[in-house]
């Protein structure tokens, strides 16, 4: 019998010429990497990042801009608010002002139907007179313009054959007005048509429309 050395394995026969690595069997493939198809490009990868970040930056930009728009709508709308606010603050403090110089403009006004208005007071109320109305102080009231119980103020009331409807005929105080604001009324004796005049003169009018249409007036 033969005896096998101890501590030597057993090689398999080598053809001549062939290298040892070839003898050596070769471990089978799993079967993942036989079933998996070909890898996809690293570009390919990398594209769709850059699309996804390019995305998101989009995103975060379009809101940025809506944010950015509204701020400025909101300024806009607080600097028109202070405007407006500031405008009417200053149309208040001068019609304030305006309204404690009416007694003086009254007393002005009383000296120019007296003809006391001489020498330099004078000067100094038409001066004072010139300062109000650059301020847009304006008067009204004036004898025959019909009664307005918005800017007019009835102080007295009569009756005068010669009027068709309520009107002022005498200015007692004239009214001011600072813009669209009247300060105060103007102060007026008012007339009304007499009683049964307005009658009389729808009579008048119908009789006279008869004749028209008949031709003229019938003869005796």
């Amino acid at each position: 019998m033969t005896e096998e050395t101890p501590g030597f394995e057993e090689k398999p026969d080598v053809p001549s010429g062939a290298h040892p690595e070839d003898a050596t069997p070769k471990a089978a493939e799993p079967d993942s990497a036989k079933e998996s198809g070909p890898a996809a490009p690293a570009g390919d990868v990398q594209d769709v990042a850059l699309t996804a970040q390019l995305d998101q930056v989009r995103t975060a930009l379009n809101e940025r801009t809506a944010d950015l728009q509204r701020l400025q709508a909101e300024y806009q709308n607080y600097r028109r608010r202070v405007e407006r606010d500031r405008v009417t603050v200053k149309e208040i403090a001068v019609a304030s002002l305006l309204t404690e110089l009416l007694p003086v403009l009254d007393d002005i006004g009383r000296a120019r139907d007296h003809e006391e208005l001489v020498g330099g007071f004078k000067s100094v109320a038409e001066s004072l007179e010139a300062v109000t109305v650059k301020l847009g102080l304006q008067q009204f009231g004036e004898e025959g313009e019909p009664f307005d119980p918005t800017i007019h103020e009835a102080l007295m009331h009569s009756y005068a054959p010669d009027v068709t409807e309520t009107t002022c005929v005498a200015i007692l105080q004239p009214g001011y007005r600072f813009g669209e604001r009247t300060i105060r009324p103007a102060r007026v004796a008012v007339a009304e048509p007499q009683p049964g005049a307005q009658a009389k003169s729808a009579d008048e009018q119908a009789g006279a429309a008869k004749d028209e249409e008949s031709g003229g007036p019938e003869e005796g």
